[in-house]
């Protein structure tokens, strides 16, 4: 809900920067578009690339279609307000703090700084044809996204971490809710 879009039209995007990694048609590489315009505007170069109704459906299919996101997507653009009532109504009035802190949250770490450090500086566990890296070995801040080449390794792997000092908080939250039975984990 923080971004406003669509899973179809995160997705594809998603899937579009692994088919095109850090060449012209990747529709987030500091590569292509700079470092700095990642890090000021990472979030602009997802919603230009959703403007392409072709991409959204060649690389977004076999997406949700339940009730949830048929509803979602009829009012996604309003999520962020969707989201601003949620934390509301969880936190009182301290919501507005958290909602300010989400809507620069997540735009400036997940769309500026892993999209652009994540490609640009840092060390690497193996060899891609990208340009991806591993920004930290603590995978904390963005769900384990900073663990990028180990992400650009093995796309399918929903875990990121490889070696004995990296965490993967993203990880342990999935581990947690399948021991739950919250979550079940796709094994192909």
């Amino acid at each position: 809900m923080t971004t406003g879009m669509t899973t179809k039209a995160w997705v594809a995007v998603h899937r579009k920067h692994h088919q095109n990694t850090d060449v012209e048609g990747d529709p987030h590489s500091p590569h292509v578009f700079g470092i700095w315009r990642l890090l000021t505007g990472g979030w602009s170069l997802y919603h230009e690339a959703t403007k392409d109704p072709n991409m959204v459906i060649k690389y977004g299919m076999g997406t949700p279609k339940d009730r949830m996101e048929k509803f979602y997507t009829r009012y996604h653009r309003h999520g962020i307000l969707v989201m601003l009532v949620i934390d509301l109504l969880l936190f009182g009035l301290w919501g507005f703090l958290v909602w300010g802190i989400q809507m620069v949250w997540i735009p400036f770490w997940a769309a500026g700084f892993i999209n652009g450090v994540g490609h640009w500086w840092g060390y690497r566990n193996g060899d891609t044809d990208d340009h991806s890296r591993n920004v930290s070995p603590l995978g904390i801040l963005i769900g384990g996204e900073e663990l990028h080449n180990n992400h650009h390794l093995d796309p399918a792997s929903p875990k990121f971490s490889r070696r004995w000092f990296e965490f993967d908080i993203g990880w342990l939250y999935i581990r947690i809710l399948t021991i739950l039975r919250l979550a079940k984990l796709r094994t192909s």
